[in-house]
């Protein structure tokens, strides 16, 4: 039996007929204003070289972990799925996604998908298992056409900006081809990148030595000695930012820092990089690094972020089998109060220097967070993040965040995705929690309506673009 697809105009705005009167005005404000997309993982290879997607699986499916880790816990096999499986029938991989559609019933992939399905490529019966084969036909049929070309989507979308994040290891000839086209006119999508140095920054990440190995390389400085090591970063750091980057990125088990002497640096560098690595210096080293790194950004500009408290590769077996990013990362308690005292006595009065801050510990938002924000001119605090990048999430952050850090020590919404038609998807999502939130404080006189919408569209653009300096 096939059921209509609907996207309802008043998805997620309050219940209260007040209060959603005043989020359906607000949204009108800011439901077309520009994406910006400050920080991601789309791949810059699809914008370079503007390559038709192939198939529903290889675009939908293949590069969003919330899809495939939530059919992961149901049993569904990866291999089957087509991750890391070239001979998986992608035919076969999107009926196994359309058969267990239902397990996403109440979650923010849900939204995002039925979204893509209904305003992308114009479908208006729910995806199902009766209905895999015309879903997978029709929207082959419509990538073989230049309107759904990444560069066509990019533009259709309403996309301002978008940052992709690349390690240092990284050649960003992607990025150049970019360049290549906004310079002579073929194209004129803004693509960035952004500096990712944990696979030379963390001893405990598969292939350390070898990519610092790969780091003198690319940067001519000799990486294996404390002061050649900085000065690779700083000649990266350079290069990303001649490519556009505006910021760094940065992806630490914990938020710890470190504030070492120079002789303590170069004889924990000295220990890091060689045969044998602790786990306790490899987390010195990070945290001691978190620091170099805040007064390089003080140096030469770049916004610096911060995502801790993620287990990474929770999986043993399936980080064995099939690499990183294979939705086995798991949240994690996380101190901030402490853990950051180190950078922050050092760096965090400094108000030329903008230090953003993720979280996926909820616990710390009113405790820790929105106080350290509310107070450090450097401190400013992300969005709700990855498993808390949803209606009930965004809610509780601004909730939880806003009286002590207020709105303007955020930094608006960024999406985080390797799924590139999410995208819209998603930021339309955080506008509509954001109008709603705002038409609360309006009913409730805590604030004018016109208040609330110079907010809106901050929230929505103006925030990311101060903060990414964009």
């Amino acid at each position: 039996m096939t059921r209509p697809l609907i996207l309802h105009a008043d998805r997620l705005f309050p219940s209260d007929p007040g209060q959603r009167a005043i989020a359906r005005r607000l949204y009108r404000e800011v439901a077309d204003l520009p994406i910006v997309s400050p920080h991601g993982h789309t791949d810059p290879a699809w914008f370079a070289g503007n390559a038709p997607f192939g198939n529903a699986a290889e675009l939908l499916l293949h590069p969003d972990h919330y899809v495939f880790r939530m059919l992961y816990s149901q049993g569904v096999p990866l291999d089957a799925l087509g991750i890391g499986n070239a001979q998986a029938d992608p035919r076969e991989s999107w009926r196994l996604f359309a058969q267990n559609y239902h397990l996403f019933r109440g979650t923010p992939t849900r939204m995002w998908m039925d979204w893509v399905f209904a305003a992308v490529f114009g479908f208006d019966v729910q995806f199902s298992a009766g209905m895999s084969d015309l879903y997978y036909d029709r929207i082959g049929e419509a990538l073989t056409s230049d309107a759904f070309r990444p560069r066509a989507l990019f533009d259709r979308f309403g996309i301002e900006v978008i940052a992709t994040t690349e390690s240092p290891l990284d050649t960003l000839v992607h990025h150049a081809a970019i360049r290549a086209a906004n310079e002579s006119g073929e194209w004129g999508g803004r693509v960035i990148t952004a500096y990712r140095p944990d696979p030379v920054v963390d001893p405990e990440y598969e292939g350390f030595r070898d990519n610092l190995r790969r780091f003198a390389e690319l940067s001519g400085e000799d990486a294996f000695s404390y002061t050649g090591y900085l000065a690779a970063h700083r000649n990266r750091r350079e290069f990303f930012a001649s490519m556009g980057a505006t910021s760094t990125d940065h992806g630490h088990p914990t938020a710890a820092t470190a504030d070492l002497s120079d002789v303590e640096a170069e004889a924990l560098f000295a220990r890091v990089t060689g045969d044998q690595v602790s786990a306790a210096d490899a987390e010195l080293f990070r945290a001691h690094m978190l620091t170099v790194m805040a007064g390089m950004s003080l140096d030469d500009g770049l916004v610096m972020q911060i995502h801790p408290g993620s287990f990474r590769n929770h999986n043993p077996g399936l980080f064995a089998r099939h690499g990183r990013d294979k939705g086995a990362d798991i949240p994690m308690r996380t101190d901030y109060v402490h853990a950051l005292r180190p950078l922050l006595a050092r760096y965090g009065n400094e108000a030329g220097l903008t230090i953003i801050l993720f979280t996926l510990d909820e616990t710390s938002y009113a405790r820790e967070l929105a106080p350290l924000a509310g107070h450090y001119p450097a401190l400013w605090l992300g969005p709700a993040w990855w498993f808390h990048d949803s209606p009930e999430g965004m809610r509780r952050f601004r909730a939880q965040v806003t009286e002590t850090a207020g709105f303007y020590n955020t930094v608006g919404f960024n999406d985080d995705t390797r799924a590139f038609l999410s995208i819209p998807a998603r930021h339309d999502v955080a506008r509509r929690i954001d109008c709603g939130f705002l038409a609360g404080l309006v009913a409730e006189h805590r604030m004018e309506e016109w208040e609330a919408a110079e907010l809106a569209a901050d929230l929505a653009c103006n925030l990311a673009r101060k903060a990414y300096r964009l």
